[in-house]
């Protein structure tokens, strides 16, 4: 009998992977940002860029940099201690690709107008790609104002810093090509309290700015241990302080650093984050004694924006995952893009990214201006914090909600949406959780009033353009008439500043359809609990187009 009528293998009615694509040319939201916020003149680096992450075989290294996670070896055959960390090949690939185009240290490395936001471009496509590789990058980049207050350190670390070289070798940085830096805060009996660490610093000789330090104790969260130095907190005589702490020691010994284990989490599989024990292991102090946080908080600030960054991306690369999929999978004899209510759920999903990323962009251009713009530097201090609070805080959801657009394929890992899934929820756990984001917004308000002036500054150009923006804005002010309880509302209200501001993006640089969408849902109240649930007389299908990856 013939088995030619039983074949039952044949592949109907799949989407292909999205891949060999350009993550830059086909999110038109992201281009407009760019260039509105001063980076125009990055236009085809970030084409290229968005071409080689769009490109199957970068897609690929990063799906194998999280199925192959790194292994510790912390001892060798004969029972000599090495302390390693051993990657699988492709994360060394994706390590050159972002070092290569330095997302590390550019705009301190070759400084110009909108370096910053060129950089901000270039994590946001990078974050869809293989956001782990993204750890020790944010550290590096954000090390550097601090250590640029000890001349010594500076002059012998920044030009590896700056280096587009990735050396992953373990030897002394002084026989590499470049460095990277991360930093060690956390201790078990504190966290984010980081005036509860426990662990000592002892001076060798009087002490003071630039000396040597012996430091004992121990760091819960010590992420990527393999790269070559981190700035830690430590407790010395004169309280809590900044240490440069560098795995080799000048001598060319290794610094007594001990790896206990690398820790086991959901996501960001392919980043190793560990515990480490410092028995007797060198420092040197940045700063004075005793400004520990002032000195590393500059680093955080550059950290929690690269977190929000890191999550608009891993929203957007959900919704381009999900339109890509509603533009070719057909069910009930239609495609799903032609079936309203499918329509209204991306296009939902298609406004939250373009907010997430319009707020994320035009925080960067703050981070471009501060310098020597007073009224940016205050909107910085601002809404550094509540920008990381509100975009990180929204987009779990969305990316659920993308998931779900694929049904059962979308909780395949084999898929992209698995690693988009578990890496989500960490941006807004990592460098500084919902409330103490939202409390620092509030301890900036207090200590720098210009800071409200410089965020309703932002809000007023665009005063007019819908009633309901307006209201939004005159409720919002009320927030503030009555400081009473105002941390028992800090959530509240900072997410109320947040989404009128993204209202107020949307309304002046948007196409009609998603500012209109966005004022009706988020600011006007004519929405769900979920998405797709926007009002009727929203234009979805152009919603949709404009942010579907073609």
């Amino acid at each position: 009998m013939s088995t030619a009528a039983y074949e039952t293998h044949e592949v109907l009615n799949q989407p292909p992977a999205l891949e060999n694509y350009n993550l830059f040319t086909t999110d038109r939201a992201l281009m407009d940002a760019a260039d509105r916020n001063g980076a125009g003149w990055a236009k085809d680096r970030l084409t290229v860029y968005g071409s080689r992450l769009g490109d199957a075989e970068t897609i690929e290294m990063g799906r194998l940099a999280h199925k192959f996670p790194p292994q510790l070896k912390l001892f060798d055959r004969f029972g000599h201690r090495r302390d390693e960390v051993e990657f699988h090949p492709a994360w060394h690939g994706i390590m050159n690709l972002i070092i290569g185009e330095g997302l590390h240290s550019a705009p301190w490395a070759e400084p110009k107008a909108g370096a910053h936001v060129a950089r901000a471009a270039a994590y946001i496509m990078h974050a869809q790609i293989e956001p782990g590789s993204q750890c020790p990058t944010t550290m590096t980049y954000g090390c550097v104002p601090a250590i640029k207050r000890d001349a010594a350190i500076a002059a012998e670390w920044l030009p590896k810093i700056y280096s587009r070289q990735y050396d992953a070798a373990n030897k002394p940085v002084a026989q590499k090509t470049g460095a990277l830096i991360g930093m060690g805060m956390t201790e078990k009996q504190g966290g984010s309290d980081v005036r509860a660490n426990t662990t000592k610093a002892m001076p060798v000789g009087a002490g003071g700015p630039g000396a040597e330090y012996i430091i004992s104790g121990h760091k819960w969260f010590f992420s990527c241990p393999q790269i070559d130095a981190h700035l830690v907190l430590a407790q010395s005589p004169g309280g809590l302080s900044c240490f440069f702490v560098p795995r080799w020691l000048p001598d060319g010994s290794k610094n007594a650093i001990h790896i206990q284990r690398l820790k086991e989490k959901v996501g960001n599989k392919s980043n190793a984050s560990s515990e480490v024990e410092f028995h007797n292991a060198h420092g040197w102090l940045l700063g004075e004694e005793g400004r520990g946080v002032p000195t590393i908080i500059e680093m955080g600030t550059y950290t929690r924006l690269d977190c929000a960054l890191g999550s608009a991306g891993l929203l957007r690369g959900a919704v381009s995952q999900a339109l890509h999929h509603v533009f070719h999978r057909r069910a009930f004899q239609r495609h799903l893009i032609d079936q309203p209510l499918m329509t209204n759920v991306v296009a939902d999903l298609a406004v939250e990214s373009e907010a997430a990323t319009m707020l994320a962009m035009r925080l960067a251009r703050a981070f471009d201006r501060a310098d020597h713009d007073p009224q940016e530097a205050a909107f910085r201090r601002l809404c550094t914090p509540a920008v990381k609070y509100w975009v990180c805080k929204r987009a779990p959801n969305a990316v659920v909600e993308a998931m779900e657009v694929h049904g059962g394929n979308g909780y395949v890992d084999e898929g992209p949406l698995g690693m988009l899934y578990k890496e989500i929820p960490l941006n807004s756990i990592w460098e500084g959780s919902g409330n103490v984001m939202c409390l620092d917004v509030l301890r900036a308000m207090q200590k720098n009033p210009d800071g409200l002036e410089a965020y309703f500054a932002e809000l007023n150009p665009a005063r007019g353009s819908d009633r309901r923006l307006d209201a939004a804005i005159a409720d919002l002010k009320t927030e503030f008439d009555d400081l009473g309880e105002i941390e028992h509302r800090a959530r509240r209200v900072v997410e109320k500043m947040m989404v009128t501001l993204q209202g107020a993006l949307l309304v002046r640089h948007s196409i009609p359809a998603i500012a209109d969408a966005f004022c009706a849902s988020r600011l006007g109240g004519d929405w769900g609990h979920a998405f797709g649930t926007l009002p009727k007389g929203i234009d979805t299908r152009a919603i949709a187009e404009r942010a579907r990856p073609v």
